[in-house]
């Protein structure tokens, strides 16, 4: 039996394309399967696949949880502070006013978020003028 040539057929934009398709996500709730609910009252929705993807927490909590559309609270975390911890899930980057900072890095470390947890290498903090 002769084995055909297989083929490498690679897409010149995914990444780009993946990047925008994040966004489009973040930027609706379409498809959403997921609401954290905040401990000032805010809840936010978002999508598991994305949540578990950047965080090894909620990937952890999501897998025992097979819960279609499960409601995680997340006590003690003001919204503004959930909401730029997910954009930057989502986007790559999010805007954070100085003052906020120490509870976004907290978060991020708690929540073990990929790019911002303790190894920050290739993560970029710009100020903005």
């Amino acid at each position: 039996m002769s084995m055909s040539e297989k083929f490498c057929l690679k897409w010149k934009h995914f990444q780009q394309n993946l990047s925008t398709s994040f966004g489009s996500l973040r930027e609706n709730d379409d498809f959403t399967d997921v609401t954290l609910a905040c401990g000032d009252g805010q809840q936010v929705e978002a999508h598991k696949v994305i949540l578990a993807a950047c965080s090894p927490f909620f990937q952890n909590l999501l897998k025992t949880n097979k819960h279609p559309h499960p409601l995680i609270y997340m006590r003690g975390v003001k919204a503004e502070d959930l909401v730029a911890v997910i954009d930057f899930m989502y986007f790559g980057e999010a805007m954070i006013h100085q003052e906020d900072m120490d509870n976004f890095w907290a978060l991020a470390q708690e929540l073990n978020i990929k790019g911002l947890a303790s190894d920050v290498e290739g993560t970029t903090v710009v100020e903005d003028k």
